[in-house]
């Protein structure tokens, strides 16, 4: 499991279903602050509706 609050960019473009969306998803996480559900992964620009599936890899701690 990679935990959404302290994975790397290169960690989470790893996940299928966020490939590409690393980068982003480290920058949500810096302005916004932590993620409190995997659901939060709709919140991040170029994601809506295309991170489902990716809560088999990642979790939030």
């Amino acid at each position: 499991m990679i935990d959404l609050n302290s994975a790397t960019a290169a960690e989470l473009d790893a996940v299928p279903q966020l490939r590409g969306h690393g980068f982003e998803i480290v920058r949500y996480r810096n302005e916004r602050g932590s993620f409190s559900k995997v659901r939060q992964l709709e919140e991040v620009p170029g994601l809506a509706g295309k991170w489902n599936g990716a809560e088999a890899a990642v979790s939030v701690e």
